[in-house]
């Protein structure tokens, strides 16, 4: 019988019960696939995280209750707050790698916001055809597909709140999942992210969707720190920055548990 410790963190949230629920998994060495993805359909979270430390840095991979995903913010935001929180790592920063997006990393400030700076997503506008919009019961204004998304854009923010979803139908869209967004009512931008592709119908409160979210309404508003939220019924709150080929992206998190798994 193996043993493994396991935390779980809601991540850009100040207070349980809000924000996005990641699982992250501490590792001496790496399990088989099969196994942790075994573990994260067991945990059926939006997403587990799993590291092991290597010289340095972290090298961490993320798995949703079906798939390995090339990123995942919210997860790594997580997997930053259990490092600091139990006195794991010494300064203010962690480097992380990843064999799917590269060099990552988090900083955390005096008071205590966790900033993940990740690489920006690029976009290009694509047309709007029907099989991509028939899933969703209001159509964007425009469309773009970023490396693993489409990005959808809407006119005000009460569409984004109002949005119903065919998942079955959007299942069947080659991508990781489809961001919509729309300029908010109080901060920069809202959006909602759904993925039901990856295993995860909608998710609470997505980081790596704000690699591509970020370059966009910097360029539409002008401005390279931005306020944002993600509307789903956990509501999670962020700030952005445009940093060139870099996106940061800022929370907090709060642990919900920390336990054994016997396997």
């Amino acid at each position: 019988m193996n043993t493994l410790t396991i935390y779980q963190v809601d991540a850009f949230t100040d207070h349980v019960f809000g924000g996005n629920p990641a699982a992250v998994c501490l590792l001496n060495h790496w399990l088989p696939s099969a196994i942790m993805q075994s573990i994260a359909l067991e945990n059926n979270l939006s997403e587990t995280a799993f590291l092991v430390k290597e010289s340095n840095r972290y090298h961490i991979r993320w798995f949703t209750p079906t798939v390995e995903v090339d990123l995942c913010g919210h997860a790594t935001l997580a997997a930053a707050h259990v490092l600091f929180e139990n006195n794991l790592v010494s300064g203010v920063a962690i480097d992380f790698f990843s064999q799917r997006s590269g060099e990552l990393q988090v900083q955390k400030s005096d008071d205590g916001l966790l900033t993940l700076n990740f690489p920006s997503d690029h976009l290009d506008e694509v047309y709007p055809n029907a099989h991509l919009i028939a899933p969703f019961s209001i159509a964007p204004q425009k469309v773009y597909k970023g490396k693993t998304d489409y990005l959808m854009v809407y006119q005000q923010e009460g569409e984004v709140r109002a949005l119903e979803v065919d998942f079955t139908a959007l299942a069947k869209i080659d991508c990781r999942g489809v961001i919509v967004t729309a300029k908010g009512d109080v901060v920069d931008f809202v959006s909602r992210f759904f993925a039901p592709q990856s295993g995860v119908d909608e998710d609470p409160v997505t980081g790596s969707a704000h690699t591509t979210l970020t370059p966009y309404w910097s360029k539409v508003l002008d401005k390279k720190v931005l306020t944002a939220q993600q509307i789903s019924s956990r509501l999670g709150s962020l700030k952005v920055e445009d940093a060139a080929e870099r996106v940061k992206i800022s929370g907090t998190a709060i642990t919900y548990l920390k336990g054994e798994i016997y396997f």
